[in-house]
């Protein structure tokens, strides 16, 4: 696989995704409109230190987006194609996007100036009252106009008071529909869904249940996950440094599955508490034995949305098996991750595989016309593996886990710039039995 190819396909690993594409008019604001996140740091300073470091705030520097914004153009010919790749912009450097530059990927960098440099940030989101669309980002802003005027910030209080903004309440900016207005990614072209997580929570028993994003990605701090299978506790404490004491402050850390952007942070708080997350999402079981096949079972319990979710032709979750007999050795194992990285064996990655609609799977997302297969777990759902370990008997112990990582280990090699690094293994869930084979 070519490294323009591979690399281009990384653009939003950053767990954000605010893709572009509009068939509205879109608005064109000053640069000078929106405030920077450290003036806004100075009265929230709480919540603007769990900002800063998170996948938001990181979107703009990361390192995999940036190596597949120098290299992802490259090879493609197709207008199509290429307007999808040019407007990953907006996932990035959202403020610079709105703000008249960037206004493709291939924009000279060096020339986009602060505050647009710093990823998804408090104004841009804060700044918006409502969407045209549940996906690509088809936000509408209101942001102040600058100079003295702070503009109407809007959030999930309703008696909030400032001095330096106005204020008021936005319902919002507390349903699932904020989030998914990003978190909904559709070829700008073709209409493939590239991503497709607000669409997943929508049909699962969260959203019936009246549970949204937010209920559980900005409940979570450390020891508190804050998911499906997790208690959901309140986050007691204030705003703002002079603000009023509220029942629950939302918290902005904006954890996903996301353990590679922290590690290359040398952020421990993140990397913790994406692994706390993935930990409590899903739960595998042996459940039994038929003939050479041993039964296992995993159910999605914790997710609000498919496992993976995102960008879910990168991300990889599997199953690993290891058997041993009575004597410790070793009879059959799959799915083990060997020193270079590789999954050993032949075991379901769970995934999306794109098309390039003729049948054959493509890499590069700016090509997919199609979805060729699609076998993640959904929400509550019960996912049933069989593996084969022959003729072996006695009583043997079956050893099981599922794995996560963002991406696969060959496009980390792929990029210089992670050339060294191994791509960080989450064991999300384990179990054992022993098992008397005839």
């Amino acid at each position: 696989m070519k490294k323009a190819a591979v690399t281009f396909f990384l653009l939003s690993l950053a767990t954000i995704t605010l893709i572009a594409g509009c068939s509205v008019k879109e608005e064109h604001y000053a640069l000078s409109r929106f405030i920077p996140p450290d003036v806004c740091g100075g009265c929230h300073d709480e919540i603007f230190s769990q900002w800063n470091g998170s996948t938001h705030q990181l979107a703009h520097g990361d390192i995999i987006y940036l190596s597949a914004a120098d290299d992802g153009l490259k090879g493609l010919t197709d207008k199509d194609e290429i307007e999808e790749a040019e407007l990953c912009v907006k996932c990035h450097t959202p403020v610079g996007y709105v703000s008249g530059y960037p206004k493709k990927v291939s924009d000279d960098k060096s020339k986009i100036q602060e505050p647009a440099q710093q990823g998804v940030q408090c104004d841009y989101c804060h700044s918006i009252e409502g969407a045209y669309a549940v996906y690509n980002a088809k936000f509408k802003h209101d942001p102040g106009n600058g100079d003295a005027d702070a503009g109407n910030k809007r959030g999930p209080f309703k008696d909030s008071q400032s001095d330096f903004h106005k204020c008021s309440f936005s319902e919002f900016h507390t349903k699932s529909e904020m989030c998914g207005t990003c978190h909904d990614v559709r070829h700008v072209v073709f209409g493939t869904r590239l991503e497709n997580t607000y669409e997943e929570w929508k049909a699962s028993k969260y959203n019936k249940e009246g549970i949204q994003c937010q209920d559980c990605h900005m409940y979570q701090r450390k020891g508190v996950p804050g998911t499906g299978s997790t208690a959901r506790l309140e986050n007691p404490g204030k705003a703002s440094a002079d603000g009023p004491d509220r029942a629950h402050i939302f918290t902005h850390y904006f954890i996903g599955g996301n353990t590679t952007l922290p590690i290359m942070n040398k952020d421990s708080l993140q990397k913790e508490m994406a692994e706390e997350r993935l930990k409590n999402a899903a739960v595998i079981s042996v459940d039994g034995i038929a003939g050479n096949n041993i039964i296992i079972k995993i159910i999605n319990n914790g997710a609000g949305h498919y496992i993976p979710t995102g960008l879910t032709h990168v991300r990889q979750a599997w199953v690993r098996i290891i058997v041993k007999d009575s004597k410790g050795k070793i009879v059959y194992s799959s799915g083990v991750v060997d020193s270079k990285g590789n999954i050993t064996g032949k075991p379901s990655v769970y995934g999306t595989v794109f098309g390039d609609g003729r049948g054959n799977p493509v890499a590069n997302i700016a090509k997919a016309r199609e979805i060729l297969s699609d076998n993640r777990l959904e929400p509550g759902e019960e996912k049933i593996e069989k593996f084969d370990i022959g003729a072996v008997s006695g009583k043997l112990t079956v050893e099981v886990a599922l794995m996560y990582r963002g991406f696969d280990q060959a496009l980390a090699d792929s990029i210089p710039e992670l050339k060294k690094m191994k791509v960080p293994v989450v064991i999300m869930h384990e179990a054992k039995s022993i098992i008397d084979k005839k």
